[in-house]
């Protein structure tokens, strides 16, 4: 199974999960995706992830998180023993995401919330001060990521397999392009 977590303020519909899902289609296994909308309430958000996956073997689970899904990704995988794709991760978002205080809406699905302190509070709560079994990681960042400084992330996993990517955006519209090593990482 993988599980898709998606960023802040994204969804389901969002690019990278839409060509998860179209692969994994190709493939005839779309039924082994599951990709929730995530409230935007860190510990809501967490709760859902962690409800999705209490019944599945975790030798057959791998997380694939983009930017703030990667750091949930990042608790999940220590918290859970699975393995993660990382993509664009955010390392310290109630550091970064400090600068999205006030009115939110998701790009998706047109959500309006208020982004607060407590948001904050929450996301440093599940701050992972130094990730463990660094073989339970594949990151894939890019370098031309705008919001997300790729050098931050490959230091913070060193010595997990990493794939950084010349160029490209915090979107990362070349992530179909590397697909394949998701799902080599993911064993499928």
């Amino acid at each position: 199974m993988i599980l898709y977590i998606h960023g802040f303020n994204s969804s389901p519909a969002s690019f990278k999960a839409k060509r998860l899902r179209e692969r994994l289609a190709a493939i005839g296994r779309e039924h082994d995706l599951v990709c929730p909308a995530l409230s935007h309430w860190p510990q809501q958000a967490l709760a859902q992830l962690n409800d999705e996956v209490a019944d599945v073997n975790r030798e057959e689970l791998t997380l694939v998180g983009s930017s703030l899904g990667g750091f949930y990704a990042t608790w999940l995988t220590e918290h859970l023993g699975c393995r993660s794709v990382l993509v664009n991760p955010a390392i310290t978002p109630h550091e970064g995401l400090r600068a999205y205080l006030g009115q939110q809406k998701n790009l998706y699905t047109g959500h309006e919330y208020e982004f607060t302190e407590a948001h904050l509070a929450q996301l440093e709560a599940m701050y992972i001060a130094q990730p463990g079994r660094m073989d339970r990681y594949l990151l894939i960042h890019t370098t031309g990521d705008e919001l997300l400084d790729w050098r931050i992330a490959v230091e913070r996993f060193h010595g997990c397999r990493q794939v950084v990517v010349d160029g490209s955006d915090h979107g990362f519209s070349e992530f179909g392009d590397y697909i394949d090593c998701v799902f080599e990482f993911a064993g499928i």
